[in-house]
């Protein structure tokens, strides 16, 4: 079974067209998210080969791009869009492990199978590389390699701030340090604002910090209620940095 990025992108027309993204006729090398991914390391010249293997896959809110244990035929750059990773537990529980924003790239580790569930939290497109051959362009960009190791130091980083998270830290501590991290990420590439945009819901969240959605809302209230937070429609404004990184420290 292959990766449904593929037969979404087939779908819908999308499979085998250019990775021009929709902003410019300069494809690849005119992409402003290329800026805040690992194809920032590459030439013109390496650009336009990246371009020529690669497809165009768009994804409606709560579409699947693939599924875990899915055979990973393939990479993906985020180029708009959020999606949310979970995995399913033996136990039929849902574990939600990340949510990759643009600029990330899924299925860098290339394993033979997806270990995770990426679905759309809202309208979404990316950039699908057969596995193959971006391999053979990595091969051959000893510097785009480089980039790759640091971007797998970054989800490590993320990795293992999320396993502290999920540790000795009560909900409005996680709640907070959710938000913060979140803030951050979004800084990361180029979304500075005090209001951090919620794509995925409190249940998601629920999911990801290991709490219940009615702990989740109790928490947002509570920090809304102190003025450090005001909760908006998609999101929530950060009046407070200084008491959420107290929160955060802790």
């Amino acid at each position: 079974m292959q990766d449904c990025g593929a037969q979404a992108g087939g779908e819908r027309g999308d499979h085998g067209h250019a990775c021009a993204h929709e902003r410019s006729e300069g494809g690849c090398a005119a992409c402003g998210v290329r800026l805040v991914s690992v194809c920032a390391a590459l030439t013109t010249e390496e650009l336009d080969r990246l371009e020529a293997v690669s497809q165009q896959v768009h994804l409606d809110a709560r579409q699947a791009l693939f599924h875990q244990d899915n055979t990973a035929g393939a990479v993906y750059n985020v180029t708009e869009g959020m999606l949310r990773l979970s995995r399913l537990l033996p136990d039929g529980r849902r574990q939600v492990v990340g949510f990759a924003m643009v600029g990330d790239f899924l299925g860098l580790a290339l394993p033979e199978r997806f270990t995770v569930t990426a679905e759309a939290l809202a309208p979404t497109k990316l950039c699908r590389f057969e596995k193959r051959a971006f391999a053979g362009l990595v091969a051959e960009a000893p510097h785009l390699l480089q980039r790759l190791y640091e971007r797998a130091g970054y989800e490590l980083t993320l990795a293992q701030d999320h396993m502290m998270l999920l540790g000795r830290r009560t909900a409005e501590e996680k709640v907070a340090s959710f938000l913060l991290g979140l803030r951050a990420r979004y800084a990361r590439i180029g979304q500075n604002s005090v209001t951090v945009e919620l794509p995925m819901g409190r249940q998601d969240i629920a999911d990801h910090l290991g709490l219940t959605i009615e702990t989740v809302s109790r928490m947002l209230t509570r920090l809304d209620r102190d003025k450090a937070i005001l909760i908006v429609p998609g999101g929530v404004r950060l009046l407070d940095i200084a008491r959420l990184e107290e929160l955060a420290a802790s």
